[in-house]
């Protein structure tokens, strides 16, 4: 089998060229090449085409054989120099050596030239799969150092948007309902919601989300998908789903999965404003050693793959490098926040998986998510049960250190008739159990808290009352690896932010359950 080879050659002589690919195409090769005996000559060739290799005759009546190698070279381009020549002396043959040329070959020996031109190639090989890893890693060293902030500053923010939604549902509530000042409350929640979306995104990129896990079929998934997706499309835009026939199941986040098809469905949506196919595909591959290291995130083992495909208007090599980064967008002001990429990619790594993406300008785009396949049988969804009474009379212990989120707590707990004890640190939380701990009926605790953190608070509460129900509040799921290390599977969770709506539902199930715990 003829191995195909792109070869640029700087020689003056037609018939010295002949030979030379003579040479080559005995040796197996199925050489296309351009001959050029000049600079300029060699400058428009180096513009117009990719090329495997140059070799380069040292001496020429118009283009000397080290201006060849300058020009080269200042251009960057990695390619393997080889000198073959019929004059070049030895310290000519070092000094070029030196200079960057990988090797050279006397005319009269050309038995050289083929291993040579093996050897080149294949370091040549070796070294682009080495950048191409370094840049890899690079990128995921930048993912990293930018979620690192993206994920401080939204748990920041977390807290914030607690209590602004948390005065915004209070004070809708309180208003009169055919007042003005009802509709201004509302819209202050509903823009505070809006900006909790966007804290959500941002944790889901530095993976910081809280998954709820499950076994399922990506196909299933997808179908249940095919409805709301239908609805955001255009209607110039050709919808197609190809489901693999046999899918193996994952043990995932569905919400979590839904929103990455979602992000990218909405994606290839914008990039054909003009109509087009856009395509979804589900498939299983075993991801090979061989696949593994030529992608640095990639481990080897059977995925479930989700591919969606575009034809639309392409990305260029500098938008592909980007494209995962939170807030770059290339939609106009206003059209984007630039996270849904970006939470994608957040998304499928807190999974244990990676993404592919290949496109062109002008030839459309295709991401390929790879999420490791589980075992198990599928588990059905299941809507929470809601309990429509939130009011209590009972006593709860209220632990938070964020001063602005503990008061509105309180105000909201309090609105629904309970009794609140607050305490603004761990240690001063153990401190009222041990003192009103009769009295205690839930704690409230949040996972992180200076001198002690929520899951340490509560274990010296359950050796006081080893049947004390607990809520830990959190802002992403690096908190609750304390919480899943030292804390029942059955602990109760609540994610910050969260509504006065959410925190008395979730309040009060917690205590119904306590209850039905203690019915004979």
């Amino acid at each position: 089998m003829s191995l195909p080879l792109h070869l640029l050659m700087v020689e003056d002589s037609e018939d010295d060229a002949a030979l030379l690919v003579r040479e080559l195409r005995r040796g197996g090769y199925e050489v296309t090449y351009e001959r050029v005996d000049s600079p300029a000559g060699m400058e428009a060739a180096l513009a117009q085409k990719q090329w495997d290799l140059v070799i380069c005759d040292y001496s020429m009546p118009h283009f000397s054989g080290t201006e060849a190698l300058k020009l080269l070279r200042a251009k960057s381009l990695e390619l393997p120099f080889i000198f073959v020549s019929g004059t070049i002396g030895e310290e000519a043959a070092v000094a070029a050596l030196k200079q960057g040329a990988q090797d050279y070959v006397m005319k009269d020996n050309l038995s050289r030239l083929l291993p040579s031109i093996h050897r080149e190639l294949h370091e040549a090989e070796q070294r682009r799969e080495r950048k191409r890893l370094e840049q890899e890693i690079q990128q995921l060293q930048r993912f990293e150092a930018i979620g690192r902030l993206a994920g401080g500053i939204a748990h920041d923010f977390n807290n914030a948007l607690g209590v602004i939604l948390g005065w915004a549902q209070l004070g809708h509530d309180e208003a009169s309902a055919s007042g003005p000042l009802r509709e201004k409350f509302r819209r202050i929640r509903e823009q505070a919601k809006r900006a909790a979306g966007l804290t959500s995104q941002l944790l889901a990129f530095a993976r910081r989300q809280v998954l709820q896990p499950r076994n399922l079929r990506l196909n299933d998934l997808v179908k249940e998908t095919t409805s709301l997706l239908q609805s955001v499309i255009e209607e110039q835009i050709e919808l197609t789903i190809a489901l693999t026939p046999e899918s193996d199941v994952l043990r995932a986040d569905p919400t979590q999965i839904e929103q990455v098809l979602m992000n990218l469905c909405l994606n290839a949506r914008d990039a054909m404003p003009d109509g087009g196919v856009l395509a979804i595909e589900t498939q299983s591959v075993m991801v090979s050693e061989e696949f593994s290291q030529a992608h640095s995130d990639a481990v080897p083992g059977l995925y479930v793959v989700l591919s969606v495909s575009d034809t639309g208007m392409g990305m260029d090599a500098a938008t592909l490098d980007q494209i995962f980064e939170p807030f770059f967008t290339t939609k106009e002001t206003g059209k984007g926040t630039g996270l849904g990429l970006a939470s994608v990619y957040g998304i499928v790594k807190q999974h244990g998986g990676f993404v592919t993406v290949d496109s062109k300008l002008g030839a459309g785009t295709v991401f390929h998510v790879y999420l490791p396949a589980g075992s198990g049988t599928p588990e059905a969804r299941t809507a929470a049960a809601i309990d429509k009474v939130t009011r209590g009379t009972e006593t709860i212990l209220v632990a938070e250190d964020y001063a602005g989120l503990r008061e509105v707590v309180e105000a909201t707990l309090a609105s629904q008739g309970y009794r609140v004890i607050l305490a603004s640190d761990g240690p001063e939380a153990v401190r009222l159990f041990q003192e009103k701990a009769k009295e205690i009926q839930l704690a409230v605790l949040d996972v992180v808290m200076p001198g002690l953190s929520g899951p340490e608070a509560y274990l010296q509460m359950r050796a006081i009352k080893p049947d004390l129900p607990v809520i830990f509040t959190t802002g992403h799921s690096a908190e609750l690896v304390s919480l899943n290390s030292t804390i029942d599977d059955g602990a109760v969770f609540l994610q910050k932010p969260y509504t006065p709506g959410a925190l008395s539902q979730t309040v009060r199930s917690t205590l119904n359950d306590k209850d039905k715990k203690s019915d004979p």
